[in-house]
């Protein structure tokens, strides 16, 4: 079971490192876009948020403190679902059905990254294949 659970943790990770990568490489670009969606203070944001990526990924793909990494994805994921997808402020139908598609995968990333840290903070000290145990413990 630990190697499906480690199988997992890769694959949910795996989205948030390619991300985080390219907040951090691509800044400028990736700042315009952010820009584009009315987020204040693009260039920081696009950093801060990337730093969250792969911090987060990090945490929760080699276990170290999994359940703080996971927390911090989903303040990410509802933060980019708020802030960068808000579908209702679109009056193209095209371009609307893109920012709901966008959000709502956001959200139940966030939802799973919610689920993640539950699982460690609550089953976390009995997992293997994990360099640390959870910070928080939830029984």
């Amino acid at each position: 079971m630990d190697v499906l659970v480690l199988i997992g943790r890769l694959l949910f990770v795996a989205l948030f490192v390619a991300s985080g990568v390219l907040h951090l490489t691509k800044t400028r670009e990736m700042a315009g876009y952010t820009a584009s969606r009315g987020v204040p203070m693009a260039v920081p944001a696009t950093l801060v948020s990337g730093l969250v990526m792969l911090a987060g990924a990090v945490s929760v793909g080699l276990g170290i403190w999994a359940d703080l990494g996971a927390l911090a994805l989903a303040a990410f994921c509802f933060s980019a679902a708020l802030l960068m997808h808000a579908f209702w402020k679109e009056s193209d139908p095209q371009a609307q059905m893109t920012e709901r598609t966008q959000f709502f995968k956001d959200a139940a990333l966030g939802g799973a990254a919610l689920v993640i840290f539950a699982f460690f903070a609550y089953a976390g000290h009995d997992l293997g294949l994990m360099v640390t145990g959870p910070a928080l413990s939830v029984s």
